[in-house]
């Protein structure tokens, strides 16, 4: 397993037989026994680092062209979403490439351990990798960001470069009055993300020395013609920078706001749920252009007349100069301002809003198996209620009574035990207590096995992480007498008999701390065999890439500095706990979750419904809005 481990060479020999004996069919893995049939699965921008200079060779940031998270979206529901669909693809490309990579039999490295556990994102962190494309929307309706200029919706005069963020006219100059060229995002505006905004630099107006620049910087329709600028055809609208107007599917424009030219930053920005338009003038918020924009589908679009003309576009991967930061956390206040303000007391009569809280809390408590938690919350209400006389002990007291909940207790036990990664215990319990519970629900026990695997290389890590620790602190002390001797030739005698005692105490403890080791991991490499062994009959994908993934673990000399390390984390132990919990709560013929879950989930669902249009929900993100 490790490279210096002290393990002796039959014992590595042996281990190489546990798993290459037993664990391949002619299709590769098997998952050897009586509880592996049909195993499935259970259910403002001051961050960011400012790329400078407008020229086509580049210059304007590294996540250009790949995924990124614009700081004003970072904290919604719709980045959260978007992120996660990035995450899933990452994954999924990683464990492509590996099956593709790796010899039939071999131990698979990919990052599948949502089969065995849900791992919470605090233990994982942020990804920051750099992807080629956006994802693409995915089943429900998400819509990814734009994040170029589209190659294949522009006009042909028109040449796309640094990585689809700038364009330049390379066309002849255009004669006749309305003729231009124009050019699409690669995707619409996001409704879901309530506020959109991106925003222009003019490198250059363009030739003929004209006092403003035939720019035309908006949005358009998917059919709306390429050879005019935006804002001048049907289903297009734009701000002109010859001119300071705003159009709107006409030729003749509305008085708006100033000209732009050359060095001038322009921005666009969409209000979903007040259905209006906005742009800004170098950080400038210059009014509502445009209104009633309802059941469109709109892409960011820019048009110039001019051959020369040169524009450079920031959909979000650098700093915008415009606090679009601070706009939409003005909404978001707003919106949780209104939230704040609404009559709860009538949701759960005749509960007042404080005692509806302290009731789920409580039955939160209970239902989760903190017993101790549960009874000294209802001690403390209870307390408060008399003290205020308020009379609210009457109505909780039936909600609160889990003092002689023995279930809670039994519980409470095996969700402990699981916790404190003793899986054997926990096992043990659920069988004498829910006899049945395991046996119905075989994803449960095949989670606690794996858990139980993951457990016991843990211990062996931290076993081989303790001796080699000691090793290196012996030696250096070591090295320091011996350093000292050299100058100390009175004392030469007595630090030779003390050294030689230390080495003998190091050489002592360290043989205890290999003879553990060398158990510790001689008994996994047996629950591993067993393992495989007692799932031989079950081939499912979920099965064979948990079992592939946690005994992927050999392949490292450390496990806890390699790409596998989250498997170890004792965060892995929390989801495996509530899992087992919702199915004794069952089995008991009560619900699986609580009832703060289901109206956190029910909440959530409401939440996601009234944003995809743009509306209020697309500024509320329940989870981080309003339960941190």
């Amino acid at each position: 397993m490790y490279a210096h481990n002290h393990q002796s060479e039959n014992q590595s020999q042996a281990s190489q037989r546990v798993f290459d004996s037993n664990t391949r069919d002619n299709d590769g893995t098997t998952l050897p026994g009586s509880w592996g049939k049909g195993v499935g699965m259970a259910t403002h921008s001051s961050s960011y680092a400012y790329g400078g200079g407008y020229g086509l060779a580049g210059g304007i940031g590294t996540s250009t062209g790949g995924f990124f998270r614009p700081s004003y979206l970072r904290e919604s529901k719709y980045m959260e979403r978007l992120e996660a669909a990035h995450k899933a693809k990452v994954a999924a490309q990683r464990e492509a490439s590996s099956a593709h990579s790796s010899a039939p039999g071999s131990l698979s490295t990919s990052s599948s351990s949502v089969s065995l556990h849900r791992m919470a994102p605090s233990h994982r962190g942020m990804t920051y990798e750099i992807v080629e494309h956006q994802p693409l929307a995915d089943d429900d309706g998400l819509t990814p960001l734009p994040s170029r200029w589209a190659e294949a919706d522009r006009y042909g005069g028109l040449e796309i470069a640094g990585d689809g963020l700038e364009v330049r006219y390379t066309g002849v100059s255009k004669i006749h009055e309305h003729e231009a060229a124009a050019t699409r995002a690669d995707h619409p505006m996001p409704p879901q993300c309530g506020i959109y905004y991106y925003e222009v630099t003019i490198v250059a107006k363009g030739k003929e020395g004209m006092i403003g620049s035939m720019i035309g910087v908006g949005f358009s329709g998917p059919k709306a013609s390429l050879e005019r600028l935006p804002g001048w055809e049907p289903d297009s609208w734009a701000y002109h920078g010859d001119d300071g107007k705003s159009f709107g599917g006409e030729s003749t424009g509305k008085s708006y706001g100033p000209t732009f030219t050359t060095g001038d930053v322009v921005g666009c920005g969409v209000n979903f749920m007040t259905e209006c338009a906005f742009f800004t003038k170098n950080g400038t918020f210059q009014g509502n252009a445009f209104r009633h924009l309802k059941d469109v589908k709109l892409y960011p679009s820019i048009g110039m007349k001019r051959p020369g003309a040169q524009l450079s576009v920031n959909f979000g991967q650098r700093p915008f100069v415009f606090d679009i930061d601070g706009m939409m956390s003005r909404e978001k206040l707003s919106i949780g301002e209104e939230v704040s303000s609404v009559d709860v007391t009538k949701l759960h009569p005749p509960l007042s809003e404080t005692a509806l809280i302290q009731e789920l809390v409580a039955q939160f408590l209970a239902h989760d198996g903190y017993v101790e938690t549960a009874k000294a919350f209802t001690e403390e209400v209870r307390s408060e209620a008399n003290a205020l006389k308020t009379g609210q002990e009457d109505i909780l007291t039936g909600s609160f009574d889990v003092g002689e909940d023995l279930d809670a207790v039994n519980r409470q036990g095996i969700r402990a035990a699981i916790l404190d990664g003793d899986v054997d215990k926990a096992l043990k319990h659920t069988n004498a207590y829910y006899p049945h519970v395991l046996q119905n629900n075989p994803q449960i026990y095949f989670r606690l096995r794996c858990r139980k695997f993951i457990e016991m290389i843990r211990q062996c890590t931290e076993l081989l992480a303790g001796s080699t620790e000691k090793r290196k602190q012996s030696t250096n002390g070591n090295y320091m007498d011996m350093y000292d001797d050299v100058f100390e030739h009175d004392m030469e005698l007595v630090d030779q008999v003390h050294n030689g005692d230390d080495w003998d105490k190091m050489e002592t403890e360290e043989a205890d701390h290999s003879m553990k080791y060398q158990s510790l991991l001689s008994d996994t490499l047996q629950y591993g065999q067993e393992l495989r062994i007692e799932f031989k009959e079950d081939r499912s994908k979920e099965v064979k890439d948990a079992l592939a993934e946690i005994f992927s673990l050999f392949a490292y000399e450390d496990p806890r500095k390699s790409t596998t390390a989250p498997l170890l984390d004792q965060s892995g132990r929390v989801p495996v706990a509530e899992e087992l919990n919702s199915a004794i709560l069952v089995s008991l013929g009560k619900s699986s979750s609580a009832a703060i879950e289901r109206l956190y989930q029910q909440t959530e669902v409401l939440v996601s419904d009234i944003s995809e249009d743009g509306g209020a929900g697309a500024f509320i993100n329940v989870g981080n809005g309003f339960l941190r």
